[in-house]
């Protein structure tokens, strides 16, 4: 239990953070159109950067890692950097799809529904003829979309803002007509 308990953790805290990735990207955009929506994605890169390389320095600093890129080492450079552009072109396709006018609720689940489902085809492709795929596989496939459709369409979205009042509308509902105002009066009987 304790072997699958670190990573479990770890997998979670991922999830907590990229869930939370959507909403704080759409928090960076401007309500009234005062920036570019491209501005937000800047300070993305450099967070990766400050985060990635002091994180990995210091993490490569504790296990005693040399920082050598050359020879045997060299694909941890190579694959890291194409880890990174991936990443890096996510980050943009989801603040693209947050810009365009997506909202968090249904674009985050499509996009990490779809990112398990990659994976699972990338894993497939890879070991292609060396491992027995089950059928679940695919069952598992289609119960993502179904969660994402399911999670995406039943996620709380709030109502739209209400629009302001326009002072002759104020003006408009407090004087009421004289038709209406003979309408809504108590009927007077004599006594």
């Amino acid at each position: 239990m304790k072997s699958i308990l670190i990573p479990v953790i770890f997998a979670l805290c991922t999830a907590l953070c990229w869930g939370l990735y959507g909403p704080t990207v759409a928090k960076a955009r401007s309500p009234i159109g005062e920036w570019s929506p491209f501005k937000p994605y800047v300070f993305i890169g450099i967070a990766y950067l400050v985060w990635a390389v002091a994180g990995g320095l210091a993490a490569m600093n504790v296990k005693g890692d040399s920082y050598t890129y050359t020879g045997s080492q060299s694909p941890a450079m190579t694959w890291g950097f194409w880890a990174g552009t991936l990443g890096a072109f996510g980050a943009l396709g989801l603040t693209s799809a947050m810009i365009t006018g997506g909202k968090p609720a249904y674009v985050m689940p499509i996009v990490f529904g779809g990112a398990v489902t990659v994976n699972a085809i990338v894993a497939y492709i890879q070991l292609a003829g060396r491992a027995h795929t089950s059928p679940m596989l695919w069952m598992g496939m289609l119960l993502v979309a179904a969660g994402v459709v399911l999670v995406a369409r039943n996620t709380p979205h709030g109502a739209p803002p209400k629009k302001p009042a326009t002072e002759t509308s104020q003006v408009e509902s407090a004087v009421a007509p004289p038709a209406e105002a003979a309408a809504s009066a108590p009927e007077s009987r004599p006594s």
